[in-house]
């Protein structure tokens, strides 16, 4: 079911989707960097953070996920 979700999902549109989301708003620094830091020095605990690092994040991993999925899915692949 996700593997036929994933395929539905145009490369078109998901690369800049998870570009924009991913990069925006590009000053004073972009968010995904910023919560990604706050994870990992244990800061992100406010609800709004977590929220803000799942919306910035979630194309970026559609992309990842498309990936590992059409790699993994691949016609001819044993």
């Amino acid at each position: 079911m996700l593997v036929k979700f994933l395929e539905n999902i145009l490369w078109t549109l998901l690369v800049p989707v998870a570009f924009i989301m991913g990069l925006a708003p590009f000053r004073p620094e972009p968010h995904l960097f910023e919560k990604v830091r706050m994870l990992v020095n244990a800061q992100l605990v406010k609800p709004v953070d977590i929220f803000d690092l799942c919306m910035h994040g979630a194309p970026l991993l559609l992309v990842l996920a498309k990936i590992f999925f059409q790699q993994a899915v691949s016609p001819g692949s044993e």
